[in-house]
């Protein structure tokens, strides 16, 4: 019986030599000497990302947008943006005969003869439903928390560029139907175009490319649609996803977590694992509302025809608001001279408001970063409470948005509460100026009091529901230090800092350059910050906890166990 060597063969009169490479990894050893991937996949492969649950907002907003280009793409195959009348001859037997658009024709064509068309066009409007919910969401954290601080107001910047940009997607995407509702949106966008004083008309007429309705807006929407903005989408989010890379996802603050830190988990495999996983339910559940829930039935509405408008009709929620803004503005507003009429409501209303909201949106963390005069970088977040005007804003914000957009449905609600209509746009042209004044002020009163409820826990400890009572006689509740992760969480936070504001003038009672704007940061600071209740400091909790000493777990843990053994022999 023979035996196998176990000696090695390299024992020879030459020397081992390396195996000949793979042809791909010859390959990438080419792009990496030319492109240096190895050194930049080796980075940021292992970037760490924090984990918490209202990250995975940003998430949906991103993987609803790669829905909508997967299933855009199958809606192009079958689509024709074209305004030319033909007869319909379709699977739709109510329409049949009648003289549509071969925009229309293709729609109808996609929904009922296309197999899975009427599914993926679904999942294609639910999908930039929940794109531009997402963002909007996903922006509201963004601002509650703080995190568009320095460094990240450029990445604010193209989020509200991107917020926007999907607005105007959605709407050129409803419109391309060319449906009796969609159309009636395209004939309002006309009048909204025509509402801007001196150019109006002419914007119109270089939109439509002749009279409205003309016969090049659908081919131009098209454009718009699947080339122009989604460029532009694509564009914002890879500079948004770059500086967030570059710039390190924000954290909660937390036990190990400072501002020069992130705790969470690399990139690859867990982040990976994790992100890919949730595409899937993104797209899943996308699915199930295009399988079950019907949105946009355009064989109900007809063909466009500009003599005709549907009644009750209503745009997407999130061109709802300008729309119900409009309903309320009283009909005063508009203003005639010399024979020119300026159709002031509409312009106000659908041009102005949106315009000023993003600006004011754009600017919102310069303005917060000149009041406050914090000059240092920020990497945790700030919990709402924490900073009460700022959260006031956003109460106040929301509020506006919701009335804005229950004036837009003013003629539903009327008829479903058998209201009426008069009555309600009387109430909302008063709560659009009041409410969102008594928003803020509920939201930071509420957050002053959450602040005084946290520092009185960081302090004095939780109420444990037992009642002592003292050899005087007199009865009280005892309390317990809260657990570390919890207290850490309230005495992080850093105790705000008013600006210092130089005088206005100097000692010969002249204005000192730029004395008015320190004197407006003066009074601002003071609105921001001069209510908030500051966190506990180290000598406060000292003090505290030498006061409370006495009070430990042993002690309620003994308490505990005296009743459960008076109640064990109770019962024998």
């Amino acid at each position: 019986m023979s035996t196998t060597s176990k000696v090695a063969s390299t024992n020879g009169t030459s020397a081992a030599g390396g195996a000949k490479p793979s042809k791909v990894g010859a390959g990438a050893n080419w792009a990496d000497e030319r492109l240096g991937l190895a050194a930049l996949g080796k980075k940021n492969l292992r970037k760490v990302f924090p984990d918490h649950w209202s990250f995975m907002l940003g998430e949906i907003a991103l993987w609803s947008f790669v829905v909508l280009l997967l299933t855009g793409v199958f809606l192009t195959f079958w689509f024709n943006p074209s305004m030319t009348e033909i007869e319909y001859q379709g699977s739709y037997a109510p329409l049949r005969g009648s003289y549509i658009s071969e925009a229309f024709n293709s729609s109808l064509h996609i929904s009922f003869d296309v197999r899975g068309g009427l599914l993926l066009r679904q999942m294609h409007h639910w999908a930039a439903h929940l794109f531009i919910g997402a963002m909007l969401i996903h922006m509201m954290r963004v601002f509650l928390t703080g995190a568009y601080r320095k460094p990240r107001e450029l990445n604010w910047v193209i989020g509200v560029l991107l917020l926007t940009l999907g607005t105007l997607e959605g709407f050129t995407g409803y419109s391309l139907p060319d449906d009796l509702l969609s159309g009636t949106g395209v004939r309002a966008a006309d009048g909204f175009v025509k509402s801007i004083p001196v150019i109006g008309t002419y914007g119109s007429f270089l939109l439509f490319g002749d009279e409205f309705p003309g016969h090049s807006i659908i081919p131009r929407l098209y454009i718009i649609h699947v080339l122009l903005i989604p460029a532009l989408l694509l564009g914002l989010i890879a500079a948004h996803m770059l500086l967030l890379v570059y710039h390190k996802h924000t954290q909660w603050p937390g036990p190990g977590r400072t501002e020069k830190n992130v705790v969470g988990f690399p990139m690859l495999p867990v982040y990976a694992a994790k992100a890919g996983g949730f595409f899937f339910i993104v797209f899943g559940v996308t699915a199930l509302m295009g399988g079950v829930m019907t949105i946009n039935p355009i064989w109900m509405y007809g063909p466009y025809d500009p003599t005709k408008v549907t009644a009750g009709s209503q745009p997407d929620w999130y061109m709802g608001w300008p729309d119900g803004l409009l309903r309320i503005i009283p009909g005063w507003t508009e203003l005639s001279f010399w024979g020119v009429t300026f159709a002031l409501p509409v312009f106000l209303t659908v041009i102005m408001v949106p315009t000023l909201i993003i600006i004011l949106l754009i600017l919102l963390p310069f303005i917060e970063n000149w009041i406050s005069g914090d000059k240092r970088e920020h990497h945790l977040l700030q919990r709402p409470r924490d900073t009460p005007a700022r959260t006031g804003v956003m109460a106040a914000l929301v509020t506006f948005y919701g009335l804005a957009l229950i004036a837009g449905g003013n003629d539903i609600i009327a008829i479903r509460l058998d209201l009426s209509i008069n009555q309600i746009t009387y109430f909302l042209r008063g709560a659009i100026f009041l409410g969102p004044i008594l928003a803020f002020w509920i939201a930071k009163r509420w957050c002053i009091s959450l602040q005084r409820h946290a520092r009185e826990q960081a302090l004095h400890g939780y109420e444990t529901g037992i009642i002592e009572r003292s050899p005087e006689g007199a009865f009280s509740e005892r309390h317990l230090p809260l657990p570390a992760g919890k207290q850490y969480v309230i005495t992080q936070r850093e105790p705000d800092s008013m600006p210092v504001v130089e005088a206005q003038y100097d000692e010969n009672g002249v204005r000192k350059p730029g004395g008015r704007l320190d004197g407006l940061r003066g009074r601002l600071a003071k609105w921001y910050f001069a209510d908030n209740v500051q966190p506990p400091t180290a000598a406060e909790l000292e003090e505290a906890h030498h006061h409370h000493g006495g009070h430990d777990d042993h002690a309620i843990e003994s308490s505990s166990h005296d009743d459960a053994a008076i109640s064990g022999s109770s019962k024998h």
